[in-house]
């Protein structure tokens, strides 16, 4: 009899505590009431792209991340970035590589201030440049999260290479983090290797949870993408990392880094939400899905479950798809703001109708 209940024991254990840690996440996560059109952010973005009174400034992008700055201001980081006129038709010229007047550029930031935005770009006057420059024509550099640290502005750069001369003969090379001092954001003040030896692009999402840092990352494969999660002691990504282990544990060795869970989108995130922690993506189980949905845990380490849809994206139809949503909790809104950008996969779209290329927000809103 003793024999037995040695055995049993434990098997009963095994069965119990997955429901305790089921029953845990459900106490924690916070109950979705509804999601809305943002009306102030996207009106923002709208009217400053089509405003011509200036022609070397922002008409469209995507990435669209945000740090709101001890000034009150709130910075705005985008990826691929049109500069430029947009005609009265509600279309824009080709880019200059193709004969046009536009200029795209593949980072910039934007500066909001009591609902009126500026563009910042590098180089010199007439001829505009990345805030993050390449180092050659064969590399550009797509932003990921960003975070203030010691009053300086932390923005991560995924480095991306061209290895042919086909539309997608590019991929991924290693992480970095720029930089920048807040009163002087055309160029950055420095730039930092970070981890780049497990495939995984960092800084997907970040977020700042008591005395730690926690990156969010992707590793893309292709149709499947998997987040993995380091942290860092204190504010600053240049800090010691250590990489979440397939046993729940944390490692200083980026090799020790584990696939947590699949069905993330190359940008997402992670916020603090009640008592619980939210991760809000795109849904990647699904071919260019229109879907943002979210995830709830008890901890920002995860287990992350109890799938949600929150938004459907009414753009989704045929070239035109959507894409990388993440929360902005700093952001002023009814609920939490998230964002989500919008894309054509034919290019002459981005010229026929410049309003497909600007980031879209909704209120996400729990109880």
């Amino acid at each position: 009899m003793k024999r037995l209940r040695l055995v049993l024991v434990p098997l009963l254990l095994a069965l119990l505590l997955p429901q305790q840690a089921m029953a845990a996440e459900a106490n924690c996560a916070p109950e979705f009431r509804g999601s809305s059109i943002n009306p102030r952010l996207t009106s923002l973005f709208s009217t400053y792209g089509n405003d011509n009174s200036r022609l070397d400034d922002w008409t469209g992008a995507d990435g669209t991340y945000s740090v709101r700055l001890p000034s009150g201001k709130e910075l705005w980081v985008f990826s691929d970035t049109f500069l430029g006129q947009v005609n009265p038709d509600g279309s824009r010229p080709p880019v200059v590589e193709e004969g046009g007047t536009t200029v795209f550029l593949n980072n910039t930031f934007a500066l909001e201030r009591e609902g009126r935005l500026r563009t910042i770009y590098g180089g010199r006057p007439g001829k505009p440049a990345a805030v993050m420059p390449p180092r050659d024509k064969k590399h550009w550099y797509w932003a990921g999260d960003v975070t203030l640290a010691g009053g300086i502005v932390e923005v991560t750069y995924q480095e991306y290479e061209r290895f042919g001369d086909g539309a997608w003969d590019w991929k991924w090379h290693r992480n970095v983090v720029a930089r920048f001092a807040q009163g002087r954001m055309e160029r950055p003040l420095s730039v930092h290797n970070l981890p780049s030896g497990n495939s995984v692009a960092w800084a997907s999402g970040i977020l700042k949870d008591g005395r730690y840092t926690y990156v969010y990352g992707v590793e893309d494969k292709g149709a499947t993408k998997y987040m993995h999660l380091a942290r860092v002691r204190g504010e600053s990504l240049l800090g010691r990392w250590e990489f979440r282990t397939a046993a729940g544990t944390w490692s200083p060795s980026e090799r020790d880094s584990a696939r947590m869970m699949e069905g993330v989108a190359n940008e997402y995130s992670v916020t603090k939400v009640g008592d619980g922690y939210v991760l809000i993506t795109h849904d990647t189980t699904e071919a260019l899905s229109a879907k943002i949905v979210a995830y709830s845990s008890c901890s920002p380490t995860g287990p992350f479950t109890g799938k949600q849809v929150l938004y459907t994206t009414p753009e989704t139809n045929g070239n035109v798809f959507t894409y990388n949503a993440h929360a902005h909790p700093a952001v002023a809104g009814d609920g939490l703001v998230v964002s989500y950008n919008v894309n054509s996969f034919v290019n002459t779209d981005h010229y026929r109708d410049v309003s497909i290329y600007r980031p879209r927000f909704i209120d996400v809103r729990f109880g």
